[in-house]
């Protein structure tokens, strides 16, 4: 069998000039290198919640790197009015919108897309921006599986287009110092990292199956994932937390923290084991007569929470994961979703803590701090009055457009799919209940077909993701 190292390493040679799905074009002839005068054209599709942090930093970016928010594009045309509002009053120029992102693709102006929509949609709709010419700049986790991540690769290699993933740490200048002092034996020889993302949230509720809102096209949002009927708790935000359409807090701010973990270690390949368990906690097995139900408190994304009420969330909000690499070097992840006690000394409640031979190092947001031995005070760290140097992932992206080379991207698809990969194994293994060995030259289980088979999904059609990107 071929190794993967080894096919990636043969299907990046020679692919620029290949048609592009049929669409009339081609890589090379269509928005693969633009110029540094030209203007870039940005469509962003998926406008609520992290989709504003995108049109604010692409309209933040007009004059200092000539880029021009020309469309955006969301399931839920309710959106249209106030992410318009807001180009409008930073630019002067009104965006186009659209709901169906198949029209944004065929827009032979448009050179790049940013893909905020939910994490189902991630894969196809980077292939098919892709497969239309288009540069992709695309949330956290890259896809929602494992295979998802490599077809996402082999598209952005056969076109030659520039694929950014949204793990915007490694564009924080005061990250890139932390790693660098770990590369260079700052505390000696790593053996462990460890990724926090406690973040306590309270019951997301219930909710009796209903019908759509006349302005959401809900089946264009379902997408790949399997049909059911509309339920308010299942779709806008709160998709996170059911495996159809997410990956829970382990895939939804785990990935940021695993990244860091993978980065600091220097761990550019798979673990060869995993191993995670967890729950749902906290909240109560029954829901209860309407009068002793908690009233809901509106929270980030523009939902309802219940307190300890029941909850329909299938994705744990507790859970914990260790994963093992070929050396021998370990990499520990803990989400806790309900009140707990904070690590590091700061008290750290999203982030990382790295153990070396001779110390530890914590990283929390943009800043940092390293301590020896069983000192209490640190010897290194970055700056007090430093915090604000985050550098700019999206600015980081227009220039790689820009440069037309993968090495200026910062988190380039490849580095975003192995630091996805994390996530996605240890649900496998939480899903599961058991151990798994991994393969990561083949990306396969251990003769565990039962495990193979989560690596994917079953596509609803036409949505399907195709082998042959």
């Amino acid at each position: 069998m071929t190794k993967r190292r080894e096919f990636i390493k043969n299907g990046i040679i020679g692919t620029t000039g290949i048609a592009i799905g049929g669409m009339g074009f081609s890589s090379k002839s269509y928005a693969s290198i633009v110029g540094a005068n030209e203007r870039i054209k940005v469509a962003v599709i998926g406008i609520r919640n992290q989709g504003t942090v995108h049109i604010n930093s692409w309209c933040g970016l007009k004059d200092s790197h000539n880029v021009q928010t020309k469309t955006l594009c969301d399931t839920d045309e309710q959106l249209f009015d106030p992410g318009s509002k807001i180009v409008l009053q930073k630019t002067g120029v009104k965006p186009s919108t659209e709901w169906d992102l198949r029209k944004v693709l065929e827009d032979k102006e448009i050179d790049a897309v940013s893909i905020v929509t939910p994490n189902h949609w991630h894969a196809l709709a980077t292939i098919w921006a892709c497969q239309a010419g288009k540069h992709v700049y695309v949330e956290k986790p890259v896809a929602h599986n494992i295979s998802e991540g490599r077809k996402m690769i082999e598209a952005a290699r056969k076109y030659n287009l520039r694929v950014q993933v949204g793990l915007n740490n490694r564009s924080s200048i005061n990250v890139m110092e932390a790693i660098k002092f770990l590369h260079d034996g700052g505390i000696g020889e790593l053996y462990m990292a460890r990724a926090l993302c406690f973040k306590a949230r309270d019951s997301y509720g219930m909710a009796k199956d209903s019908v759509p809102p006349a302005t959401f096209h809900y089946d264009r949002w379902l997408g790949p994932a399997p049909y059911r009927p509309y339920n308010e708790k299942r779709s806008h935000y709160n998709w996170h937390w059911y495996w159809d359409t997410g990956n829970g807090d382990t895939g939804n701010t785990g990935p940021h923290q695993l990244d860091v973990a993978r980065w600091g270690l220097n761990k550019n390949e798979h673990p060869i084991s995993v191993y995670s368990a967890g729950g749902i906690y906290g909240y109560r097995q029954e829901e209860g007569p309407k009068e002793t139900r908690t009233p809901g408190v509106r929270v980030y994304g523009g939902v309802e929470t219940y307190g300890h009420d029941k909850t329909s969330q299938e994705t744990p909000n507790t859970q914990t994961a260790v994963f093992k690499y070929g050396d021998g070097k370990m990499l520990e992840f803990e989400a806790r979703g309900r009140y707990t006690n904070h690590e590091g000394s700061r008290g750290q409640e999203v982030g990382n803590i790295f153990f070396g031979t001779e110390g530890w190092l914590e990283i929390g947001g943009s800043t940092w701090k390293a301590f020896r031995g069983r000192k209490k005070e640190p010897f290194a760290g970055s700056k007090e009055g430093e915090r604000n140097r985050d550098g700019n992932h999206w600015a980081n992206f227009l220039d790689a457009i820009r440069s037309g080379k993968d090495e200026t991207l910062h988190c380039d698809v490849n580095e975003g799919h192995y630091s996805t990969a994390l996530p996605h194994l240890a649900n496998i293994s939480y899903r599961l209940g058991r151990a798994l060995r991994f393969m990561g030259d083949y990306e396969k289980f251990a003769n565990d077909p039962e495990a193979d088979a989560m690596l994917t999904r079953v596509y609803r059609k036409p949505y399907v993701v195709p082998e042959n990107v």
